[in-house]
């Protein structure tokens, strides 16, 4: 928010010392984020949060600072008042426009006030206030509307203008509006309304979307002489609603949704309709405030008690300095004898609720910097370890030592990541937008993301890898299944220089050594056996470049090379690999830990064997069934070539494997060798139709 300097010292005496006043404010809370002259004007850009409704104006900046330097501060609506011309002595005369105001939503709206002001002339604002507008970041429409900006800025309480004469039947009904309802507001966007807005409305139809938007149907025209000036107060949560419902935002809406003051709502009416009178012509303001306050405000009185001053702040601030501090915002205290103060909150401090509230009001006003250093005793429990910490841990390890980069995704996505997902997403209730609608059903896109940002920026071998939950929807009720996935592309390692000057290509990264960084991830659990198979297979993959992991039964995971589709989606211009582990499921198993034995001191002895196998058949079957034989000495069973074509028929391909076969005892004989042939040939033939070449 932009504050003018000349216009906050029209409330409060400051020091002359800009950077000094800035330091001050941003020690209160109230950072400033920029100090800018323009036109011969110092324009503090403050950021406020969202707590501090309070200080969206220059009079609440300005009711902070006359605390914290202990001046004083002008009363509400008796600053700053400048009229634009003499006026010339007028009769009160007879009002001849009255108008009716009934708050049918008193849930919704707990005040409405409003001030009659006849006889207007629109035009042109002042150059003063046009230009005081333009520095805050609003702008000049005519001299009525300004005026409402003008005490917006200079009070923080939202105000609107109607046009009485186009208001039927003279009346002012708060209502929600009905289903269909139509509403052409300001902006000229007709909205189709339902029964969750909020309206203003006369005798036939809505005239305003209550604390966001007034409607074009009775906006302020140079025809307009009779002016009905609105000041309310409306719940919050309900404009917000609205405003995000509509997709309208506005300076009223943006102080309504965080609260405004209720007992300013008079106030500020009384403020603008003299300014108004002061700048429309010979306008008439009438004497009668309307005021509709069904149910008056009350406030419980809040106490803060000496020792949660000194539990939380480390010290005692003097007992003089913490009343002085609590008179001077307003909360009225009175002493409680030795134990603390009572206090009450006023309107405008809807942030202050509870004791410890107050306790930072106090740390605040003191300064921060008076308090000394010091850790808070040790009240809780130690903290404690998850449960599967040790083994997240070293999985996490073994990644990074694989030479990936871990990178953490937002669990906010939208409706396009449901590709990447097979279960039924959780929609948020009420998003921010629609990039965040719904939680991820997948870690898959926001590694794309991830690898897309490094490929536009000249990185062309990436390596990524995230841990966390996905969130899937099942029947009534919710999972969120603990994930591991990786990406990668590119060189398998960076090029480099060779001895003869030479560069040396890196070898490209494929599925291959993906699927070697997934075993080794599942070989740091505790398995019976695993598989690898091309079985339900997520789309996202290339159907003839991916697989599926499975243990003992269960899939625990899935490799292999993004589709093109996908990929061209996400514009990518070289091959993506992907992979995906269930750590819910391999958290289950106990973590595996080697265990050393004692090098064989007889020699190793290789087996070659030549086998013809159906198209389709796979290594992992070939390797599954020979260990089942159990045979004590088999070391290793590995491939070494595949061949196909004549005089391989067709449908059929050739394997060469390969296994070494070592004994613990003694040197294996021929005798045996051949014993262990015989047998791993007879499996072959009888299990999975293999045929032997010779």
């Amino acid at each position: 928010m932009k504050i003018l300097l000349s216009w906050l010292k029209e409330f409060v005496p400051l020091p002359a010392d800009v950077r000094r006043l800035a330091h001050d404010l941003t020690m209160l809370g109230l950072a400033v984020d920029a100090i800018a002259t323009e036109d011969g004007e110092t324009v503090l850009d403050l950021d406020i949060t969202t707590n501090r409704s309070d200080c969206l104006s220059h009079y609440g900046v300005a009711r902070e600072l006359s605390a914290l330097y202990g001046k004083p501060l002008a009363a509400f609506g008796n600053a700053g008042t400048r009229k634009s011309r003499a006026r010339r002595k007028e009769s009160p005369g007879k009002v001849v426009v009255k108008a009716v105001v009934k708050i049918a939503a008193r849930d919704l709206c707990r005040r409405y006030a409003a001030r009659l002001i006849h006889g207007v002339e629109v035009g042109a604002s002042p150059a003063w206030l046009a230009r005081r507008l333009e520095l805050v970041g609003i702008r000049s429409v005519n001299n009525v509307a300004d005026a409402t900006n003008y005490v917006l800025m200079e009070y923080g309480h939202p105000l609107h203008a109607f046009d009485m004469d186009r208001l039927e039947g003279g009346k002012i009904i708060v209502r929600r509006a009905a289903s269909g309802e139509l509403l052409t507001t300001l902006d000229g966007v007709q909205r189709r309304l339902t029964t969750e807005d909020l309206v203003i409305a006369d005798a036939r139809r809505p005239v305003a979307l209550a604390g966001v938007m007034g409607g074009k149907d009775t906006e302020i025209s140079a025809r307009t002489t009779n002016i009905l000036l609105e000041s309310a107060w409306f719940e919050p949560v309900s404009v917000r609603r609205t405003s995000k419902r509509q997709g309208l935002r506005s300076e009223a809406s943006y102080r309504f949704e965080r609260g405004a003051d209720i007992d300013a709502a008079v106030l500020a009416a009384n403020r603008c309709a003299k300014l108004i009178q002061d700048l429309a012509g010979d306008a008439k303001v009438d004497p009668q405030v309307i005021d509709v306050y069904p149910r008056k405000r009350t406030s419980k009185p809040i106490v803060l008690r000496r020792a949660e001053l000194e539990r939380h702040l480390g010290m005692e601030p003097p007992a003089s300095a913490v009343k002085k501090i609590l008179s001077r915002l307003g909360f009225s205290p009175s002493a409680k004898g030795q134990k603390g103060w009572s206090c009450t909150a006023p309107a405008y401090r809807l942030d202050v609720e509870r004791e410890i509230d107050l306790i930072e009001e106090v740390a605040r006003q003191y300064g921060y910097d008076k308090f000394p250093s010091r850790l808070p005793a040790m009240a809780g429990q130690a903290a404690r370890k998850t449960p599967h910490a040790s083994k997240q841990e070293r999985v996490r390890r073994r990644v990074l030592e694989l030479g990936y980069d871990e990178t953490i995704s937002s669990t906010l996505t939208n409706h396009a990541a449901e590709t990447f997902g097979s279960a039924t997403p959780v929609p948020i209730a009420n998003p921010l937008s629609e990039e965040g609608c719904i939680l991820r059903p997948s870690l898959i896109p926001g590694l794309l993301a991830a690898l897309q940002w490094n490929l536009n920026r000249g990185r062309e071998t990436v390596r990524l890898f995230e841990v966390g939950s996905i969130y899937c929807r099942e029947a009534d009720s919710y999972r969120e299944p603990l994930m591991l996935a990786l990406a990668g592309t590119g060189d398998r390692f960076e090029a480099c220089l060779k001895q003869d000057g030479g560069r040396l290509a890196g070898k490209s990264f494929e599925i291959l050594d993906l699927k070697g960084d997934l075993e080794q991830l599942i070989e740091l659990f505790e398995n019976s056996s695993y598989r690898i198979d091309s079985e339900h297979v997520p789309d996202y993959y290339r159907p003839d470049r991916s697989a599926r992991l499975v243990m003992e039964g269960q899939a625990v995971g899935w490799f292999g090379e993004l589709n093109s589709e996908v990929a061209a989606r996400w514009k990518f211009r070289q091959p993506v690999y992907l992979g995906e582990l269930s750590l819910d499921l391999l958290y289950t198993r106990n973590l595996h830990f080697p265990s050393a034995q004692a090098i064989s001191r007889y020699p190793a002895v290789e087996r070659d064997f030549s086998i013809v196998l159906p198209e389709g058949m796979r290594f992992e079957s070939v390797r599954e069934a020979i260990v089942s034989l159990g045979i004590p000495e088999l070391v290793a069973v590995t491939p070494v070539e595949i061949f196909r074509g004549a005089p391989v028929p067709p449908g059929k391909y050739s394997l060469l494997l390969r296994l070494i076969l070592q004994s613990q005892n003694s040197t294996l004989t021929e005798a045996e060798l051949t014993g262990h042939s015989a047998r791993v040939i007879d499996c072959l033939e009888r299990k999975l139709g293999a045929q032997i070449r010779m």
